[in-house]
């Protein structure tokens, strides 16, 4: 069994400016040095960590499907994510994982799937989607609800704007307040679900967001008639070590990091703090 503990050695391979907002984010795409793969599930995590400054938990934004590399998407908020940002194509970080149970995406097979994204949130999401679009004829009808504050703030934007063009999957995107030149919807993700109006049969709802856009999307869509079971969403942000050894991520009786990051809404709704 490998040592949760030893990191591998990655070399950053492509920097992307993701969003330009007052808090930005970029998307780095690394590989790693002994060129293997991470067989990681979409919902799961990795701890990246930068010789002499730290280590962040981070959500792994690719999906499987993607060979021969990851990338993660990354927030500049403190010490590690500030060092992250400075970093450049061909500098090595180290990565430790992957850690949590991640999405049962295999057990959605046959079903319509709906995401509902904002801000850093929709990167959780996007293996998910990635997944599914590389494995299309197993799923049902894909909606793809996401927002943010600003244009500049909208993650991923060029892929969605693409996905807008496809047949098979139908993308919603918005911005909480009116811009020049922005002809889709203004307003704020709960209720451009409420727009939307997913029908729940054999649907699956998938959310993560900020905690408080989560409540309100969670509220609209039992308003929807989606049943909890339904319902899944993440709290990787309460992560630390991974391994259930800081105690961190307790909730109740649960670990965020050995029963999630992913759950049910069914599991979710009496723990307490959510």
């Amino acid at each position: 069994m490998k040592n949760p503990y030893v990191p591998e050695i990655a070399k950053i391979i492509d920097v992307r400016d993701e969003a330009l907002g007052v808090r930005p984010i970029k998307t780095f795409k690394v590989s790693f040095q002994n060129g293997h793969d991470f067989n990681h599930r979409p919902g799961q995590c990795a701890i990246i960590g930068l010789l002499g400054t730290g280590e962040s938990m981070i959500s792994i934004a690719s999906s499987p499907t993607k060979n021969g590399y990851l990338e993660f998407s990354v927030m500049k908020l403190g010490k590690v994510t500030s060092a992250l940002h400075a970093c450049e194509t061909g500098d090595t970080i180290s990565i430790r994982g992957p850690y949590g149970n991640g999405f049962p995406i295999d057990d959605w097979k046959g079903k319509n799937i709906v995401t509902i994204g904002g801000g850093i949130g929709q990167a959780p999401l996007r293996p998910i989607l990635q997944y599914i679009l590389d494995n299309r004829e197993d799923y049902g009808k894909l909606d793809i609800i996401y927002g943010a504050r600003t244009t500049n703030d909208l993650c991923f934007k060029e892929e969605l704007f693409e996905l807008e063009k496809r047949d098979d999957v139908n993308v919603h995107l918005s911005i909480d307040m009116k811009e020049e030149g922005w002809t889709r919807f203004v307003g704020f993700v709960p209720t451009n679900l409420l727009e939307v109006k997913p029908p729940p049969d054999n649907t699956i709802a998938i959310t993560c967001g900020p905690v408080v856009m989560i409540k309100f999307v969670i509220k609209n869509l039992l308003a929807l008639g989606f049943s909890d079971q339904q319902i899944f969403t993440t709290m990787e942000n309460r992560m630390k070590c991974g391994i259930g050894k800081c105690g961190r991520c307790n909730v109740g009786h649960l670990y965020v990091c050995k029963d999630g990051p992913v759950f049910s809404y069914a599991t979710l709704k009496d723990l307490p703090e959510f």
